[in-house]
């Protein structure tokens, strides 16, 4: 099966569709993107779409495959055509993208918690303490 991202004007993902591998194919026996493409342009009449890969997280394949468009794509994720992947928003104004990974990263790495548990402390971003004072951001937070 191959899944393609629906996708609106401004390359948010709007929806994502399933598409028989069969209909890849092309008369070299090759899979080709651009016909699932036109399949899905044909069967919903809408033209922007782009295919993802489930099994790509980060640019890494989960079964060691070669990654496909940094991430699998879901609803209100960005295709970034400068990358060629799949984003999330940006979560923080201070947060920047890597690029080979597709993914967002704080500018201050994340503390460690010793003993970590589930239901336990754990660390989350501030972005006005960030913002008031560069060398902080993380706030432990004790549930």
């Amino acid at each position: 099966m191959a899944y393609f991202a629906k996708l609106n004007d401004n390359n948010e993902v709007i929806g994502i569709h399933s598409v028989a591998n069969i209909i890849l194919v092309d008369g070299d026996g090759n899979e080709q993107e651009d016909l699932g493409v036109k399949f899905l342009t044909k069967l919903h009449k809408h033209s922007n779409w782009k295919q993802t890969s489930y099994n790509t997280r980060f640019n890494h394949h989960s079964q060691d495959g070669a990654p496909f468009r940094k991430n699998y794509a879901s609803v209100g994720m960005i295709y970034n055509s400068t990358i060629n992947g799949f984003i999330h928003p940006q979560p923080y104004a201070s947060w920047t993208l890597n690029n080979s990974l597709g993914m967002w990263q704080p500018p201050l790495e994340k503390p460690t918690i010793e003993n970590d548990v589930v239901g336990g402390p754990y660390y989350e971003w501030d972005e006005s303490l960030y913002q008031s004072d560069n060398t902080k951001g993380w706030v432990l937070i004790t549930p």
